[in-house]
């Protein structure tokens, strides 16, 4: 690996460029083929340019593609205790790097140092756990009349694209990647064009582990790029993580060659707490359902419905901890919100929290551009951590995915109203519910149209439960033993043991 990139013992906030090719396939960063369509890549926490991402066109996409396919006749005929023994090696090998990759992410992305250790960590255990069941794929036997008998084999797809999102660049490739390769294919894998920067480290870290080279390949790109990818012909299947109406143009697309899809989309999803809580914890699960990476995460929980008997003093506990929240230089261990991704989605959530004062609603606290007081991060992209009161279902604030750090608190009467009101929205990725009454807690994740319902906690998502959406909010799952089918065919083999029993 070349030092400019990971060798960063020193690195602070405003120092790194990087120069180094950001393409990786064939076993290597591949220089873009042409400098037109630059776009620059920034770090948030200053504003200053970080690189230039250089889209990939059609060759090159196809480059990679091939490039893939050639690994993935190696791979696919490995047995899987071959494919786990390089996986554990992958992921030996990130837990080592962990603290530069992390450095890597903070700087490109922007949310703070202690959240993307826990990213860094929970990537490398992805690609251990898949490792784990990359040997027991595995299919069945049926004996049918006569002796003949048939059998399943599970096979795996061939190339498949992963498509992935800002919020976390190294997590959600190694999310995507790690299911596939345990299953014998080959990914060709495209950041965001934000967060160009940390995905080929992931390639890089794979090849040393010993996959065929190909593997796993990076092109860089936005919107054409992804279009190239879905069309290609010798594309199996597309993961996609983002937004709903890019999620609708992926389906669509791929719709043309009849491609397997995975869609994570986005949400707006409700945390209900009822008045026999335990407010502590509630408080606690409240700010991380809203607050990490700059409240940047699908799965938030972002529509807080509150009992009206505890309203008053659970928004006195929350905003009185969200105040005192240290914003600033990502890259220092007592930072706990960095800057958002980008200007434009600052200004986007900080007109979201106008809109909100328009439609009635009342800011108890932030909801402001931030400037912290170190002159370097004068440009970087902070706002103050906002909680809103007095919000109705109607609001704009509560209706739609924000994706910052604004918390909407609702009151609510009854189980059943509240149920009734957080089944209300066309997403469905995540929802929670906090008491301490067993038979409600179990009820509530019953009643609650979401793909996941945290009881007693918000935002914890370990590698071995599913992860993914109802409705709006996409369908397939990651993570679990379960994505092992959404990465997999499977194969009947039908035997006759005894005479073909003609009609004719």
């Amino acid at each position: 690996m070349e030092p400019s990139t990971l060798d960063l013992p020193g690195t602070v906030t405003g120092t790194m460029v990087v120069t180094e090719p950001l393409n990786f396939w064939g076993g290597q960063r591949v220089k873009p083929r042409q400098q037109a369509n630059a776009e620059p890549v920034f770090e948030p926490a200053t504003g200053r340019v970080l690189c230039q991402m250089f889209p990939c066109g059609s060759e090159e996409v196809d480059e990679a593609i091939k490039s893939a396919h050639s690994a993935y006749l190696k791979w696919s005929k490995m047995a899987g205790m071959e494919r786990a023994r390089i996986m554990l090696e992958a992921a030996r090998i990130i837990r080592e790097k962990r603290d530069t990759i992390a450095k890597l992410e903070v700087i490109n992305n922007g949310k703070s140092i202690t959240e993307a250790v826990v990213d860094i960590d929970v990537a490398w255990q992805c690609i251990e756990y898949y490792a784990g069941m990359a040997a027991t794929l595995a299919g069945q036997h049926v004996q049918l009349p006569g002796g003949a008998f048939a059998y399943t084999r599970r096979e795996a797809l061939g190339v498949c694209v992963g498509i992935g999102a800002f919020n976390y660049p190294f997590q959600i490739a190694a999310w995507k990647s790690a299911p596939a390769l345990a299953c014998g294919n080959a990914m060709v894998f495209k950041p965001s064009p934000m967060t160009p920067v940390t995905a080929v480290l992931l390639a890089e870290i794979y090849k040393e582990a010993g996959v065929p080279e190909g593997l796993f390949c990076v092109v860089q790109g936005g919107a054409d790029t992804g279009s190239l990818l879905c069309h290609h012909p010798g594309v199996a299947k597309v993961s996609f993580t983002g937004s709903v109406p890019t999620g609708k143009k992926v389906m669509e697309m791929s719709a043309k060659s009849v491609k397997h899809v995975t869609l994570e989309l986005g949400g707006k999803s409700p945390l209900l707490i009822f008045k026999d809580c335990e407010l502590e914890n509630a408080v606690k699960g409240a700010l991380m359902a809203n607050f990490l990476t700059q409240g940047q995460v699908c799965c938030n929980g972002t529509r807080v419905y509150v009992q009206r008997e505890i309203m008053p003093q659970f928004l006195e506990e929350v905003v009185k901890r969200t105040k005192v929240i240290p914003v600033g230089d990502p890259l220092l261990d007592d930072t706990r919100m960095g800057a958002l991704i980008s200007k434009p989605q600052l200004d986007k959530v900080l007109a979201y929290v106008n809109q909100a004062k328009k439609e009635g609603a009342r800011v108890l606290c932030g909801g402001d551009p931030f400037v912290p007081s170190d002159p370097k991060l004068k440009g970087g992209y902070f706002m103050s951590p906002c909680v809103l009161d007095n919000c109705r279902d109607e609001m704009t604030c509560v209706k739609e995915e924000i994706f910052g750090p604004v918390m909407s608190v609702l009151p609510f009467d009854t189980e059943e109203e509240v149920i009734k009101r957080a089944n209300n929205s066309p997403f469905g990725l995540a929802s929670g519910v906090f008491t301490r009454d067993i038979s409600r807690a179990h009820r509530v994740a019953e009643n609650l149209q979401a793909g996941t319902c945290f009881i007693n906690n918000y935002n914890i998502s370990p590698v071995e439960v599913p992860f993914g959406g109802y409705k709006m909010s996409g369908f397939g799952r990651e993570n679990g033993q379960v994505t092992i089918e959404y990465y997999s065919q499977l194969k009947t083999v039908v035997v006759e043991m005894g005479d073909v029993d003609s009609l004719f």
